[in-house]
């Protein structure tokens, strides 16, 4: 076990290597730059995120696709994840995930844009769509739309399966004692519960789920930032200067190369918002929606909310609490979170704990939807529920395994994962900007797309 741990790791670093880097911050920058900084338009897209776009073909609301998707994004990689960057990489790290986040808005439009151009039906009007349509349909290169869909279906046991169940039952274990079975046994039969019922029962879980679990966790932070008050600008100078340094972090971190920070810090950025994976496409082409740049507008929230938000928050939140208390142990990932929550006086604990659960449990709905449709692709409904079995026996086993095996697994098929994708992006970018003048430059947002979506048996 110890060798395969050990060659795991190699491997997520290879993968995460500079090609990789080059790769995924080279495709965001160069979607922004020829997508004329699409970031500019975030207002506009939050509000059309909460707009219903009636008579248009689809499954779910934007919303409730957007809710799907946060769902997924929002977990432990924003949570636990950050601080994990931050502890291997150093507070340089956090600047590595944000900007990944702001460059990564670009990506997330320009895969929501593909979903919903390439997007088909079934013969019960289904809605089905995300990369490896795009890579058959738009590419002609099915064989590489079959080779995302193994990874997606690989990946998801990693970051939307194990990953979220090992965080979940580690922290009742650590604080309340309860059994690392019991959780991970309850946690699969929610999920075996909630999943009976498709992705429109997954929807209205999320929608309901998301903005709670979201708005309580941000609460908290901010208490701890205004806690951290004083220390809030040293903090920040931290951030940036160890991001671009070589040198010794100070204020009690650990030094850090800066290949290190960049690593850990884009790789924690991809984990936790997924632009450039190809997963949050999925769940955009089930949207209702008059035209393909709507929903690409309100998917690249997804990225907004994710990390320029909520991970730049715990970024803050971690590396202020370490320059404001010293002591604090900031080796551990896990255990440097626990620490700057302990700060909030009685109800710390607890916000953290609910965070965590919440956002933990709703990322393996969220991939469970998008592992879904890969298994689909590759042989058909009836394969979905074989997997499902395979999917909830694997919540229970992730619940009770070493999660440093867990991660390092998780990280090397995001990567994997992601590179089918990227080239799909960076292929049918003339598409993605023929569609954006079509629609958003040429101030026709409402206007209705009148292609025929083809139907499949």
């Amino acid at each position: 076990m110890e060798l395969f741990e050990s060659i795991v790791a190699q491997v997520s670093t290879w993968l995460w290597g500079w090609p990789m880097i080059i790769l995924l911050l080279g495709t965001h920058l160069f979607l922004t730059i020829r997508l004329r900084f699409p970031q500019l338009r975030i207002f506009t897209a939050i509000k059309l995120s909460f707009s219903k776009d009636k008579d248009s073909s689809g499954d779910v609301s934007p919303f409730s696709a957007l809710a799907t998707s946060l769902a997924a994004t929002i977990g432990t990689g924003n949570i636990i994840g950050v601080a994990t960057a931050i502890t291997l990489g150093g507070p340089g790290a956090v600047f590595w995930c944000w900007i990944t986040g702001v460059l990564g808005i670009a990506t997330k439009y320009g895969e929501g844009l593909l979903a919903v151009k390439y997007r088909v039906k079934t013969s019960n009007g289904e809605m089905l769509g995300g990369p490896m349509y795009a890579l058959e349909r738009g590419l002609k290169m099915k064989w590489l739309a079959i080779l995302f869909c193994v990874f997606m279906a690989l990946a998801a046991f990693g970051i939307g399966n194990t990953v979220q169940a090992n965080s979940i039952s580690m922290l009742l274990n650590e604080t309340w004692g309860i059994s690392i079975h019991l959780t991970g046994a309850i946690i699969s039969i929610l999920i075996a519960t909630i999943i009976i019922f498709g992705l429109k029962g997954i929807a209205k879980v999320c929608s309901l789920f998301v903005p709670f679990m979201a708005v309580f966790y941000i609460i908290g932070c901010f208490i701890i930032l205004f806690m951290n008050w004083a220390y809030l600008r040293e903090a920040f100078s931290l951030i940036i200067n160890s991001a671009f340094s070589a040198r010794a972090a100070g204020s009690g971190f650990l030094g850090s190369t800066i290949m290190m920070a960049a690593r850990y810090g884009i790789a924690r950025g991809l984990f936790s918002n997924e632009s450039g994976l190809g997963s949050a496409p999925i769940v955009a082409a089930a949207a209702k929606a008059r035209n393909p740049v709507r929903q690409a507008l309100v998917s690249s929230t997804g990225t907004f909310w994710d990390t320029v938000v909520i991970c730049a928050l715990t970024g803050m939140v971690l590396v202020s609490s370490v320059v404001a208390h010293p002591d604090i142990d900031h080796t551990q990932g896990a255990v440097l979170t626990k620490a700057a929550f302990d700060k909030i006086p009685v109800v710390g604990p607890w916000i953290l704990s609910i965070g965590i659960i919440t956002f933990a449990f709703s990322t393996i709905l969220g991939w469970t939807y998008y592992a879904e449709k890969a298994v689909e692709y590759l042989g058909g409904k009836k394969w979905i529920k074989v997997y499902r079995i395979f999917w909830v026996v694997a919540i229970y086993i992730g619940a009770i395994i070493n999660l440093k095996l867990v991660w390092d697994i998780a990280d090397s098929m995001n990567a994997l994962m992601a590179i089918p994708n990227l080239v799909s992006l960076l292929l049918l970018s003339g598409i993605i900007v023929k569609e954006t003048r079509k629609y958003l430059w040429n101030n026709q947002l409402d206007l209705k797309n009148d292609e025929d979506i083809p139907q499949i048996e």
